[in-house]
């Protein structure tokens, strides 16, 4: 049994150390546990100092690196996108420089840019379900090509959404039809609207370009909203309705670890086969890929590019046709070798018939 006199006995020990810890610190091992500490915090100190020196060495080596591409990226970059029309979409908060620099990019590509437009939260918002649910309901009667009828909202409102971005007017080509524009005034209006756009919309796109931001990753944006009856959420039926709308679709975001939209398209079967990504659009190397990208997308070569296990570092590169405006004449439906005259087919005297023989 453990009674006080062992306990007096532990205590007289600790002290007993203890008091031979502070004689010999004080006294013969003073100086060598100074010096060992010494010693240790100036190896410490400069150990610091190298690093900073190898950290000073490779930021130089980095904006050198950027600064070459940046000026390898116009003659890159011209003439893969010789007149097309491009139009931003950017989901989640997407930084206005970035934005910028991307446009600047695709001009040097020879593009223009017909349109920004932002998703805005009301596109996932799950309170206003019913209210987006109502709205397709209404877009898709204005829809050239309506999805399935069994598409679900989310597919009808991503269709509404680029079919009105890339909606050009038969007998006028350069401007918007009539469709479209109705599509892009009621997704923007009101105080629900679910897309701002930077300036009025007035020129069809050929093609899309997807900008994610770095706020959240595609799957959080929409875990809590409608599912689509085909599996895609509310982003990733955006990027398949430009993909079957538009000549062709790039998907890009600033995020080099992945977990954005970039990553869902690269994890989606159907997607990563048809649709083009670039990782960290936020750097130049990025930004100068993504008119490539999109260039090869239009091509029928769709590839992903950046950061990530067997990524291409550049996109083939290709030859695009030149742009095809040429205005359509409606089809009155006569037969062939009838004449549209007021005279009821009477061909005037002197004329030559339609369709006869030379």
């Amino acid at each position: 049994m453990i009674d006080f006199r062992y306990h007096i006995v532990s205590l007289i020990s600790v002290f007993l150390a203890l008091a031979v810890g502070i004689a010999l610190g004080a006294g013969p091992l003073k100086e060598t546990i100074g010096d060992t500490l010494t010693g240790q915090v100036e190896g410490l100190r400069a150990e610091k100092e190298d690093l900073r020196a190898q950290l000073d060495e490779t930021g130089g080596d980095l904006a050198a690196a950027d600064a070459f591409v940046s000026a390898a990226g116009e003659r890159l970059l011209t003439g893969a996108l010789t007149d097309r029309r491009v139009a931003l979409v950017l989901i989640d908060e997407v930084p206005e420089d970035q934005v910028t620099a991307l446009t600047e990019r695709l001009t040097q590509a020879g593009a223009s840019v017909s349109a920004t437009a932002t998703v805005n939260d009301t596109w996932t918002d799950p309170a206003l379900a019913t209210y987006r649910r109502t709205l397709a309901g209404t877009l898709v009667s204005y829809l050239d090509r309506p999805p399935a009828a069994d598409a679900g909202t989310e597919t009808e409102l991503a269709e509404a959404l680029v079919a009105g971005l890339v909606g050009a007017d038969a007998a006028s080509p350069n401007a918007l039809s009539e469709n479209a524009s109705s599509l892009l005034d009621v997704l923007a209006e009101g105080d629900q609207a679910l897309v701002t756009f930077a300036e009025d919309v007035t020129r069809p796109a050929d093609a899309v370009v997807v900008v994610s931001g770095t706020s959240q990753v595609a799957t959080d944006a929409s875990a809590t909203a409608e599912p689509t009856p085909d599996g895609f959420d509310p982003q990733l039926a955006l990027v398949a309705a430009a993909d079957r709308l538009s000549e062709g679709v790039v998907v890009t975001g600033g995020s080099r670890a992945g977990g954005d939209l970039v990553a869902a398209v690269r994890a989606d079967d159907q997607l990563a086969d048809v649709v083009a990504t670039v990782a960290d659009s936020a750097s130049v190397t990025g930004q100068v890929t993504v008119p490539l990208a999109l260039a090869a997308d239009i091509a029928g070569r769709p590839g992903h590019y950046g950061y990530g296990d067997d990524r291409a570092a550049l996109p083939p590169a290709v030859q695009l046709p030149p742009v095809d405006r040429t205005p359509t004449v409606p089809d009155t439906g006569g037969a062939a070798g009838d004449v549209p005259d007021a005279t009821q087919g009477e061909t005037p005297a002197g004329a030559e018939q339609p369709g006869g023989a030379g």
